[in-house]
Order: structure tokens, then sequence, then C-alpha cells
């Protein structure tokens, strides 16, 4: 996931991004899944998720005819990356070293499970392994409960935009030195720099940090409660907006108990705290509850479920759902970008692609074809 994704982040930039796949099979994620998420072209709806604004080619990298295809097109590349077990690229004829000598300018960024070093490089890397392994799961999930894995998979995807953050800066610096460079990340490293709070805690406290459900290390009341019908999320961080969550509440006696006048007082007292909250939610709606709370100044939001998001006004207002029309399953609905530039806009230029789709074209436009033409992939039907 996390190579597909940062190449998706340069695609959605205006990067022309070649998506090279084994024929036959193609990108793993094209079947990933099970049959139910099998859409009527074949594939399987995550690769959608992953692959828009590519094209993609069908190279057998083990034979002659596709390597040199693959070469021909690296030598004109301005960046390559690659998300295999350290040394598969080696072993295959297309690591960074035999490609920078051909192309001296280019980028080569490497995402695998546990980095290019190190004594866990050789180990296969997945993201529930480097949740595991970085700490994530330890602080995940409710006190007393057994390791809880993120419920969106935070070190694939934090190892693709690390990936593309790095890509740029090496991008940037080639146009001051004209010199590309390697870039290496992975999935443990990605996930434990997300660690900011946690690591803070355990070098200040010499502790280890444990799981605090919703709630927050720094602050109380900063969690979700439950509503007469829901639940509802409050970060009430500054004395004002404390003052004002009790206001609200009608439990202005809270101000003046001693156990919660201050942050260090209600973050002690959290259970207690949590229980005069809940008991004074329990009267309204959550809709209710976030209007009365917005409008008292206290920061507040409903716990929504992915459907309510897709139909909530903000998700449309944001352009973060985007369409575009494939050749075989027509309007495909995609997420939008988090990013609006205004000069250089992100855009979704070309649907997922099918399996090499675009082989002819692109090994055309680079002469690669006449060293290809024994190692193509099958042209789409």
């Amino acid at each position: 996931m996390a190579g597909p994704f940062c190449t998706m982040q340069l695609g959605d930039m205006g990067a022309d991004v070649i998506k090279v796949e084994p024929p036959g099979s193609g990108d793993l994620s094209r079947a990933m899944g099970g049959s139910h998420l099998r859409m009527k072209g074949g594939d399987n709806a995550p690769f959608f998720a992953l692959n828009r604004n590519k094209r993609s080619i069908a190279l057998d990298l083990k034979s002659d005819s596709g390597l040199g295809a693959f070469l021909a097109l690296a030598d004109g590349a301005d960046v390559v990356v690659e998300n295999f077990r350290p040394g598969v690229a080696d072993r295959l004829g297309v690591g960074y070293h035999t490609l920078a000598a051909r192309n001296p300018r280019l980028v080569y960024a490497s995402i695998s499970g546990f980095g290019q070093s190190g004594p866990y490089a050789d180990r296969p890397g997945f993201d529930l392994i480097a949740q595991g392994m970085s700490g994530i799961m330890s602080v995940t999930g409710e006190p007393g409960g057994e390791p809880v894995k993120c419920g969106v998979p935070v070190a694939d995807l934090a190892a693709g935009l690390y990936a593309t953050v790095g890509i740029l800066a090496a991008l940037h610096a080639r146009a001051r030195t004209g010199r590309g460079q390697y870039v290496d990340t992975s999935l443990f490293d990605a996930a434990l720099a997300l660690s900011v709070w946690e690591a803070t805690e355990y070098w200040a406290t010499g502790e280890a940090p444990r799981p605090m459900g919703s709630a927050h290390r720094l602050n109380a009341p900063y969690q979700v409660f439950a509503t007469s019908d829901g639940h509802v999320a409050i970060a009430a961080i500054t004395g004002q907006q404390w003052t004002h969550l009790c206001a609200a509440l009608g439990r202005t006696r809270l101000t003046s108990d001693p156990r919660f006048e201050t942050n260090e007082g209600r973050m002690a007292h959290r259970d207690e705290l949590a229980g005069e909250i809940t008991a004074a939610l329990a009267a309204r709606t959550t809709a209710e509850w976030v209007a009365l709370l917005l409008d008292a100044g206290v920061p507040a939001g409903p716990i929504q479920s992915y459907p309510q998001v897709f139909d909530d006004p903000h998700t449309a207002a944001r352009g973060m759902i985007e369409t575009v029309t494939h050749p075989v399953e027509g309007e495909l609905r995609t997420l939008g970008f988090p990013v609006k530039m205004s000069d250089t806009p992100l855009r979704v230029r070309r649907p997922p692609p099918l399996l090499g789709e675009h082989t002819r074209e692109v090994l055309g436009e680079e002469g690669a074809e006449t060293v290809a033409r024994p190692g193509w992939g099958p042209a789409p039907a």
C-alpha cells in the first residue's frame, strides 16, 4: 500500500506516473479483499483506491526484454519508487546503484517494512507488524484491553507520505546540485515517527505510555462521551473552555470542585470527571449537544460513520469526493485531495488503469519498444 499511495500523491500533483506491473496477475491489490469487492471488469475495489492518475505497463523484469525496457524508461525518469523487501530490486537488476550509474539525476525511493539497514531490514513488513513493533498498538484501545491496531493503516499510509515528502525534497535539492539521490523510508520508521506525544511522555517520566481509549495524554476533558443517541467528542483544554463547558452542561459547581480546578487535577481525576460529564450528556442528543457546545465556545463534534461522513455537507464543500470515468467500470467515486493549492491545483486526470493498458503507448514514447516486445504483457481486451 505504501508505494502505490506515495505515487498516487505524486500523480495527483501532476506527475506522469508509470506503474510497472507483472504480466498476468498485475498488482496484488487487483485481487485483494475477496469476491465481494470484485468489480465488473475483474479488478477488486482496493486497486481503484490507490491507482488513479497512473499509466500501467506490464513488464516481466526477469526477462531480458522486460528488464531492457525498464532500464530504458528509468534512463529518462525523474523518480523511481520501489516497494520491495531490501535486496529484491538489486537482484532484479533495477536497484539504486545500477540506475543511478546510468542516470545520475535520478531520485530513487525505497519503501520497505523496516528500512535498508538495521537488524530487521530483511524481515517482511506489513502495517499490522509495524504498528505492533513501533509501539502504536501498545497505546491503542481501552485501558486494560487487548492490543488493538488503528482502524486505518497508519504505518502504510505514513510511510507513503514520508516517501512523498522525501522525493519532493530530493527533487528540490537536485534543482540546485544537478544530482539525484537515494530516499529510504519504512513502515516502522514512519509509525514510530508519529509517536510524538508517547515518546515525549516516556522520556520525560520513564514510564511506559498506556492505552487511554479516546482520551488525551496531556489534557482533560479531551475525549469521546456518550449522549442519548450516540457519541460526541469534546475538547475543552483551556480554562475558559472548561468554564464554558460546565455552564453548557448545567454543572457550574464543577468549576469550583478542587479536583477539577486545573488541567492537572482534571487529568488526575479523569474517571470521576468523565462520569460527571456523561451523566449530564444523557439528557440530549448528539446533534443538540454539538450545537449547544459550539454556541458556548466549546470545541465539539459528532462521532460519524463513513456513510454519515460522505453525506456531510462539509465533505462536499471541501471537495473530498471526486468522480472519474473508468473505461470498464463507468463512473467511480474516489477520495478528494486534502491539500488545496491556488496556482497548481491537484486534479484527477486519469482513472485507475487496466493492467498493461499503456504498455505500447509508454514504451513507444520512450523509444523502448524495440527491446521490449517479447517481454510485453498482453494487450488489454
